[in-house]
């Protein structure tokens, strides 16, 4: 099922006479393509979850519109959207076993779509067999697991059929290795059902490992639209670039004179195309190469080891982070003793941005 917002936009009024409207989300436009899996993603109170509220029907938005299809759902009651839901907290009934609480849904249909008895059971255990829980119908939500019962709830928006799954932060009561292992869960599950799947989160590995396509959000307002890999490799503007990638992106302050770039006094690239300006450089922690010839010169602070790979810890005057996080491979062997380390840099992991607007410069990449 497609789903498309036009200007979607919510407004909440201020708690305080004199104070401003609260503008959670500001005239969002978006096509979700039926079958695909979309992560909304940015920090606590960018308006992911005011809009995945107004998808299913919760929120009755202030502007804009909403299709599902070609049907606008606009001022329809969330129960006739279609539309399967998984809060953060599950929401199970605690009183109920698990069997009951995924039949739950099915009981409540009328007319047409109201199923018997034994149709309920075949669907109910046929969602819990894809949610790998048809083993545990007889318990109650107390005697399973975090995971098992994010799966259960999972379970119980699956089995109306809906025409679209709505997710809110479905994983961040689970611990690091229970992420992991349901989030997989939650990519099969959507490839297996083909179901059109919205993923608020606000952890963008999270959103970047499953996601089809994310929407990163900041006050409100998209920033960025497309796919994980192609919004990390190129961020429209700071925030982006700053908001994806673990260890996060270094930024320093900089300058572009004569199509070249300078961090310091060191001109470190060259950066055909771009206007002389002051600008804010960001460099991935992939985007050094240890090199004893390199332009950029840092103060070395530790080597920490990771396997294959190294991490480079360094300090520069003009660097915005308290230290800098360089990833080499773990061939790279420093002097012992070595108190500062040089590198040149990977043009394509190198982004600037506008001093004063932070937008994107771009320059000719080698």
């Amino acid at each position: 099922m497609k789903v498309v917002l036009q200007d979607l936009t919510k407004i909440f009024p201020s708690r305080n006479k004199n104070g401003q409207e609260v503008v959670a989300v500001n005239k969002f436009s978006f096509e979700i393509p039926d079958g695909k899996l979309i992560g909304l993603l940015g920090p606590s109170g960018c308006g992911k979850s005011t809009t995945l509220y107004m998808i299913c029907g919760l929120q009755q938005p202030s502007g804009g519109k909403i299709f599902f299809g070609e049907d606008d759902v606009t001022e329809l009651s969330p129960e006739n959207r279609g539309v399967g839901l998984v809060f953060q907290n599950y929401a199970l009934y605690p009183h109920m076993t698990v069997k009951q609480n995924i039949m739950f849904p099915l009981e409540n249909l009328k007319g047409d779509d109201r199923m018997t008895k034994t149709q309920m059971l075949e669907r109910a255990y046929h969602v819990a067999k894809l949610v790998q829980i048809d083993d545990l119908m007889d318990r109650k939500p107390s005697e399973l697991s975090g995971g098992q019962q994010q799966r259960v709830a999972i379970a119980r928006a699956l089995v109306k059929m809906p025409r679209v799954l709505l997710l809110d932060e479905p994983l961040s009561n689970l611990d690091a290795r229970l992420r992991l292992q349901t989030r997989e869960e939650i990519k099969r599950i959507q490839r297996e059902t083909h179901i059109t799947t919205v993923f608020v989160t606000h952890d963008q590995e999270e959103a970047m490992s499953i996601s089809d396509m994310i929407v990163v959000m900041k006050l409100g307002v998209v920033q960025q639209i497309g796919k994980p890999q192609e919004v990390y490799d190129n961020p429209v503007n700071l925030f982006v670039a700053k908001f994806l990638g673990t260890p996060p992106i270094n930024v320093f302050d900089g300058e572009v004179k004569g199509e070249k770039l300078y961090i310091g006094e060191q001109a470190v690239l060259d950066v055909k195309g771009a206007a002389d300006q002051l600008v804010h450089v960001g460099i991935r922690p992939e985007g050094f190469i240890v090199d004893a010839n390199g332009a950029l010169e840092c103060d070395l602070s530790n080597v920490e080891v990771m396997g294959r790979d190294v991490s480079i810890v360094s300090r520069h005057a003009s660097s915005q982070n308290p230290v800098i996080r360089s990833i080499v491979d773990a061939d790279n062997k420093l002097p012992e003793g070595a108190t500062k380390v040089r590198f040149s840099l990977k043009p394509h992991k190198v982004f600037l941005f506008n001093k004063d607007s932070e937008e994107r410069v771009y320059f000719e990449v080698k």
